[in-house]
């Protein structure tokens, strides 16, 4: 890998700000991290490990700044998260039996579907504090954690918007709830996914660590914001990290 001098890491740095900020919202902060570190030289396989590397800590400063808003629900992700890492282990085993290449296609619609869901749907009813939860909603989200989770051990492009669409259509769930609840679930794939590149010393630290420290302060700044704008922001995020995804999917395989 050729060396990265000072200049280089600052860049990087700011892009992890900036993608920190837009995957606690919507998703698809590695859309810009991945392709910044490719820029910088890494290797694939090396570039892959080192954004687990530092997004890890964007998903867990937006985790936090979530459950401090009240946005977080404690029985959900003592569910969600072992079953979210749980997939994630999983998914990075099956690299080595399917190709990566062979998802894309479906991933393409899937984003696709997901940008025209998020567009086109209108605001949940109000839900009352008191209101029962939804006949089997556990099991729903452990659901939805354990394939997603299993999804971005594995391939991993749309992961967080994939979760906000699961727990908006399949709970109910307003956007900046299903936020919150999808961070619960990508900390934990995130934290699986670290554990494994640094097992294999594939995470270029030198590079992750100032990143991480930018996306603690953008996972914090994009949880924040989507407190605060709630699911307007949100939806807006959420349709363009979609349309964004499918588009760069769809022109790798081009």
């Amino acid at each position: 890998m050729p060396g990265a001098g000072l200049p280089e890491i600052l860049l990087l740095s700011s892009v992890a700000l900036v993608a920190g900020t837009l995957d606690a919202i919507g998703g698809g902060g590695g859309l810009l991290t991945v392709p910044a570190l490719l820029w910088a030289g890494l290797p694939p396989h090396a570039a892959l490990a080192t954004n687990k590397g530092q997004s890890v800590f964007g998903s867990f400063a937006a985790l936090v700044r979530f459950a401090r808003g009240g946005l977080v629900d404690p029985a959900r992700a003592k569910v969600t998260f072992p079953l979210g890492l749980a997939g994630s282990l999983a998914g990075a085993a099956l690299v080595l039996a399917v190709p990566a290449s062979a998802l894309r296609p479906a991933v393409i619609a899937l984003l696709a579907f997901a940008a025209l869901f998020v567009g086109l749907r209108g605001a949940p009813p109000p839900r009352l504090e008191d209101a029962p939860p939804r006949r089997g909603a556990l099991a729903i989200a452990g659901a939805i954690a354990l394939a997603v989770g299993a999804y971005d051990g594995f391939f991993g492009p749309g992961t967080g918007t994939f979760l906000i669409v699961g727990f908006v259509a399949l709970l109910g769930d307003g956007l900046a709830h299903a936020s919150a609840g999808a961070k619960v679930v990508n900390f934990a794939s995130n934290l699986a996914a670290v554990a494994l590149f640094a097992a294999k010393g594939t995470v270029v630290w030198r590079l992750a660590l100032p990143m991480a420290a930018c996306q603690l302060a953008g996972g914090w700044l994009g949880a924040h914001l989507a407190i605060r704008r709630g699911d307007a922001l949100v939806r807006r995020v959420v349709v363009a990290v979609a349309v964004a995804a499918a588009a760069k999917l769809a022109w790798d395989m081009g």
